[in-house]
């Protein structure tokens, strides 16, 4: 229980530096320096004021010196990295695959909430995150045995990374064939692709991480909350475009945690 309670408590100081990755890097901003301050009147926030969860509560989602209102995504942010963090341990333990995820958890929040608000997913994220998920993954075949190297983690992250890739920018470049050259439908918004690159990078990234097969599971997943959210986002707003990264990112975290039982299912079922 005390694992799990400092597990949550150092997960939301991890999520406030996130929040700091996800304002400043669509602005090409360093995510070290300078410290925290107000975006609107940046005041420097004292570090009383810098407390995950506490802070935000006490000043009401205000800031303390032009009275402002500070996004919620702060403290969703914060307190969506503590629950992943916390579910993680759960599920893992305090293992080399629990530090090893909790990179990729940090990477698709911060992919997920840039792309809902800019609809970018930063290269230092993406490309970024396959270089780190290829490199632990190769870490990996050392940890299994000391004395003889596995590499199955290695050869899985690499498939992952070329398999991902390769079938969601395959999948883009046949449905705008079909859709904008047969179909001889005009672009939507101004809008060429129907998948962007990011998205393409993103899913590479998690077959670093999750090796082939769940990043295939990753793709398959993704669409159906995509159709859901497209859906809704059409009738409300009559927007056909939707960010795709977070459906992406859902499906990582359902494959990470269930797709070895859904592939197995699959196979024993087929």
């Amino acid at each position: 229980m005390i694992t799990k309670i400092i597990t949550f408590i150092f997960g939301s100081i991890i999520g406030s530096f996130l929040n700091v990755c996800i304002y400043r890097m669509p602005q090409g901003k360093s995510v070290v320096w300078p410290g925290s301050h107000c975006p609107l009147c940046e005041k420097r926030i004292p570090w009383y004021d810098n407390i995950p969860f506490i802070s935000y509560l006490l000043l009401r989602g205000r800031c303390r010196f032009c009275r402002q209102k500070i996004s919620l995504r702060y403290l969703i942010v914060e307190l969506l990295t503590a629950l992943m963090f916390v579910a993680l341990l759960d599920y893992f333990g305090l293992t080399y695959d629990f530090f090893v995820y909790l990179s990729l958890v940090c990477l698709l929040i911060i992919a997920s909430f840039v792309d809902i608000k800019h609809r970018i997913i930063p290269d230092e994220i993406s490309l970024g995150g396959i270089l780190l998920g290829f490199i632990l993954n190769c870490i990996k075949g050392l940890s299994i045995n000391p004395f003889t190297y596995n590499s199955r983690p290695m050869i899985n992250s690499l498939l992952g990374i070329i398999i991902g890739g390769a079938v969601i920018y395959l999948t883009g470049k046949l449905f705008d064939l079909f859709y904008f050259k047969l179909l001889k439908r005009p672009p939507i918004q101004g809008e060429t692709e129907s998948l962007g690159g990011g998205d393409v990078k993103l899913l590479a990234m998690i077959g670093a991480f999750l090796g082939w097969q769940k990043a295939l599971l990753s793709f398959f997943i993704a669409p159906f909350f995509g159709a859901i959210v497209g859906i809704i986002n059409l009738i409300i707003k009559k927007d056909h475009t939707i960010a795709y990264g977070p459906f992406l990112s859902l499906a990582a975290l359902i494959s990470l945690f269930w797709g070895s039982r859904i592939i197995a299912l699959f196979f024993i079922r087929f």
